[in-house]
Order: C-alpha cells, then sequence, then structure tokens
C-alpha cells in the first residue's frame, strides 16, 4: 500500500493555481478573511470574482 498523500484530496474539477503576494497583501488577505468568517482560499475566490464583475478600466 502507498504512502498517503498530505493536503486535500484532488477532486478533478477545478485546476490549482498557486500565487505570490506580498507581505502586505496577504496581511490584508487575512485581514479580510478574518472579518468575513473564511478560509484564505474562498477570500481569494470572492475577491477574485468581485474583481472580475467590476468593468474593466480604459488605458489611457
Amino acid at each position: 500500500m502507498g504512502q498517503k498523500k498530505r493536503g486535500r484530496p484532488a477532486t478533478g474539477e477545478s485546476p490549482r493555481v498557486p500565487v505570490r503576494l506580498s507581505p502586505e497583501t496577504l496581511a490584508r488577505l487575512d485581514a479580510f478573511a478574518e472579518a468575513e468568517s473564511l478560509s484564505r482560499s474562498e477570500a481569494m475566490r470572492r475577491l477574485i470574482e468581485r474583481g472580475l464583475m467590476m468593468p474593466p478600466e480604459k488605458a489611457e
């Protein structure tokens, strides 16, 4: 029998997307997540969805 893998089991539904954030951005994300009683991952998903719903800014 093989060794157990760590972490959440893959669902095969959504690709994993690793990102790098500055310490300041991570602190702001964690503060948002805590204020909304969300996990860091769920907070990221919600903030991305909010940003994508906004109209694009026009370049000057």
